[in-house]
């Protein structure tokens, strides 16, 4: 098994070195002031990634129940990499995501909950998927975190048996890997919509699909991507409550305010990697727990995410207070 992760790395690796080598060519990310960055940078390093996971599970022949899944998903990454290009209308975007995610759901039936089930499943689908690029934004951030979080996925389900829903998320982890090697601080080229949104739906799909198999419980995937849901989801909630336009670019997440306040890019990466393998760790741990126990690691973390919260936002009104006098 453990080769088709390391092709699924190469092959990433060496379509970054040739989009580089035609760097001039490609869609740019241009910097503006609700950007971290300050020089054009390409922005199609999703499209890597999503080359070198689909080498790997092609190798892998991996049985036919997952073809589906990872085929949305393609389709969501040429989706999104023509919105990148061309800049395609939001009714286009979403309702290319909202599609993906109805049909997938609706080859998963029976799904548990019966319609309203179903129904909220769809919006955790497309939820994912816009979150993961709402997260991409800063260098490495979301790179570190795909690999992080479906090599936790890979590790599970090769403790439940399960090597080829294994496979798929080890080539996920190895080609994001080799997108890492470009993308870390300084970030040399982008993910884009292209790489953001099938990897958040996948991030959820696999999820769902996990959880409906009885391989883990609901809680897993929740705490396993808990950094980025806790920052995506909260910001949100907070823009929405001002009235703001939630889907407007800016720089409110809680990363950005922690690369903006000195941190830098490098630091608050590798702080938001520990965090998330804090929370991993501690889904694989209580994986096979009592239903109270998971309950209880989710209301841990949550105590956790309250706390630091506060402790950002304190630490931002002191360096907003300086700005503003200085």
């Amino acid at each position: 098994m453990l080769i088709f992760p390391i092709v699924s790395c190469f092959v990433a690796v060496l379509a970054i070195a040739v989009m580089l080598g035609m760097r001039r060519s490609l869609p740019l990310d241009q910097p503006n002031h609700r950007s971290l960055h300050e020089t054009p940078t390409p922005r199609t390093g999703g499209l890597a990634i999503m080359l070198g996971a689909v080498c790997g599970w092609t190798l892998a022949w991996l049985p036919s129940e997952h073809i589906p899944m990872l085929v949305l998903a393609i389709a969501l990454s040429a989706l999104s990499f023509f919105d990148d290009l061309w800049g395609l209308s939001r009714a286009l975007r979403f309702g290319g995501q909202i599609t993906a995610a109805a049909v997938l759901i609706w080859l998963m039936q029976p799904f548990p909950g019966g319609a309203f089930g179903a129904a909220f499943a769809v919006l955790v689908l497309v939820w994912m998927a816009n979150l993961f690029n709402f997260m991409d934004g800063s260098d490495g951030l979301a790179g570190g975190m795909a690999t992080i979080g479906f090599g936790l996925y890979s590790v599970a389900a090769l403790q439940g048996g399960m090597a080829a829903f294994a496979t798929i998320a080890a080539c996920l982890a190895g080609a994001s890997v080799g997108f890492l090697w470009f993308n870390f601080n300084p970030a040399r080229i982008f993910m884009g919509d292209a790489g953001s949104v099938p990897l958040g739906f996948l991030a959820a799909a696999m999820g769902l699909a996990g959880w409906q198999s009885g391989l883990w419980p609901v809680t897993f995937p929740i705490l396993v991507y808990s950094p980025f849901i806790a920052d995506a989801s909260l910001t949100l909630a907070k823009r929405l409550l001002r009235g703001d336009e939630f889907l407007q670019a800016h720089r409110e997440h809680y990363y950005q305010r922690l690369v903006r306040m000195g941190l830098g890019h490098r630091n608050t990466a590798l702080l938001e990697y520990c965090l998330m393998l804090a929370c991993g760790f501690s889904a694989l741990l209580t994986r096979d727990a009592p239903t109270l126990v998971q309950i209880g690691v989710v209301m841990g973390w949550t105590v956790a995410y309250g706390w630091l919260i506060c402790q950002i936002d304190k630490a931002w009104k002191k360096h907003s207070m300086e700005y503003s006098t200085s």
